[in-house]
């Protein structure tokens, strides 16, 4: 039992660190990055545990701060994403045990709905206007209409909302559990960037709730085939 914990930490921490590290998108305003390990974290809190993923978030995460050179927020994300892991795993299983399929559509509909209000509300505010997109050394100009973040709000969104619909009650509760999870890691960052590194976090906010909702827009099916896949045996 014991070698299977240990063996459950370390292809967990590895997945999670390789995820994090394998694409990466620089954001300047807060020095932080866009990157996948979300994917993982939350795939090791539906199928390992809280305890599991909280240390595989935590540790794996944290390693690959530092493997791409952004230690300065290795501190943090040793808490952060530890803290998002274990509430993952901990809300995943309050699901399957206690929380009836009553209250579903309520809770899920006003969660996705504040990821939303987020999402659109800080992009037309901060990145709307007139923009350079810098790739290499090529640059690009453009004026991005506040407007035009109301479809890209709903686009933000549609894929949470799709699986809870076509998914039913039970998984639709672990999609709220993973959502409510990945908050803490956006609040998490936004103090640490602001109260602590002094940084313009705001600008990260939406970063943040991408990768989180495409976080659980990878880990669910990846975790319906892997049940599937145990099931026949």
């Amino acid at each position: 039992m014991r070698t299977l914990r240990v063996a459950q930490l370390a292809l967990s921490t590895a997945l999670v660190m390789v995820a994090t590290m394998m694409i990466n998108v620089y954001v300047p305003a807060t020095k932080g990055y866009f990157n996948l390990g979300e994917t993982m974290i939350y795939f090791t809190a539906l199928t390992m545990g809280a305890g599991v993923a909280a240390f595989a978030g935590g540790v794996g995460s944290a390693l690959a701060d530092i493997i791409l050179g952004y230690g300065i927020y290795a501190p943090a994300t040793l808490v952060i994403k530890a803290l998002e892991g274990a509430a993952a795993g901990l809300l995943v299983e309050k699901v399957r045990r206690r929380i009836g399929a009553r209250i579903l559509l309520p809770i899920s509909s006003v969660v996705v709905a504040g990821y939303f209000v987020i999402f659109l509300a800080i992009g037309m505010t901060l990145f709307a206007g007139e923009l350079e997109f810098t790739l290499g050394s090529v640059t690009l100009k453009g004026f991005l209409h506040p407007l035009s973040w109301i479809p890209l709000a709903i686009a933000a969104v549609a894929t949470p909302i799709y699986l809870m619909v076509k998914t039913g009650q039970a998984e639709g509760l672990l999609i709220l559990s993973l959502l409510a999870s990945g908050l803490i890691m956006v609040a998490g960052y936004f103090i640490y960037e602001q109260a602590i590194l002094g940084f313009y976090a705001l600008a990260e906010v939406p970063v943040n709730l991408g990768q989180v909702i495409l976080g659980v827009a990878v880990a669910i099916p990846l975790y319906r085939a892997v049940s599937r896949v145990m099931e026949r045996r």
